[in-house]
């Protein structure tokens, strides 16, 4: 099943990838999904123009390539309660990128893990029920983490998905 295979498609940690270019109708296949990811086959190949076979096996190449890695809800975070967000930087121990993100990966509260270059190593971002917990988050979670040199906690006042609404 494709949505099996999106787990560990092409494209994650493996450089010799080479992606395929996209044509202007895997595009526009992209960009419904991205408005309602629910779309159905038949939907989507009437909108782009295409047989619901063909529209079939273009989704499927798009998941099998890497380029759709999933199908998700957007959510609202303060609504789910989750009042609290923020950024955290990381400095971490040289060559401990791959120990970190696994470890990252599995906090609950993390929605986004970024390896950069600046003055810090790792962005983070996170949704937690409100500061205690992103105190809580921050002092015995992150800062517990041998690979962990430092953080820093930028707290969020008001964000905004610029993905397109359905």
């Amino acid at each position: 099943m494709a949505s099996e295979r999106m787990a560990d498609g092409p494209g994650g940690d493996r450089p010799e990838y080479q992606p395929r270019p996209l044509d202007a109708i895997d595009r526009d296949i992209l960009q419904m999904l991205q408005m309602d990811g629910r779309a159905s086959i038949r939907s989507v190949a009437e909108r782009v123009h295409v047989s619901r076979a063909n529209a079939y096996a273009r989704i499927n190449r798009l998941i099998d390539d890497g380029v759709i890695r999933g199908f998700g809800a957007r959510v609202n975070h303060e609504r789910a309660g989750q009042g609290a967000s923020a950024y955290i930087t990381l400095k971490i121990v040289q060559n401990s990128w791959r120990t970190v993100r696994e470890q990252l990966r599995r906090l609950p509260e993390a929605s986004h893990i970024a390896l950069v270059s600046g003055d810090f190593d790792v962005l983070l971002m996170v949704h937690t029920q409100d500061n205690r917990s992103l105190r809580e988050l921050v002092l015995t979670k992150l800062q517990a983490m041998p690979e962990v040199l430092s953080t820093r906690t930028l707290l969020v006042f008001e964000e905004e998905d610029l993905e397109p609404d359905a």
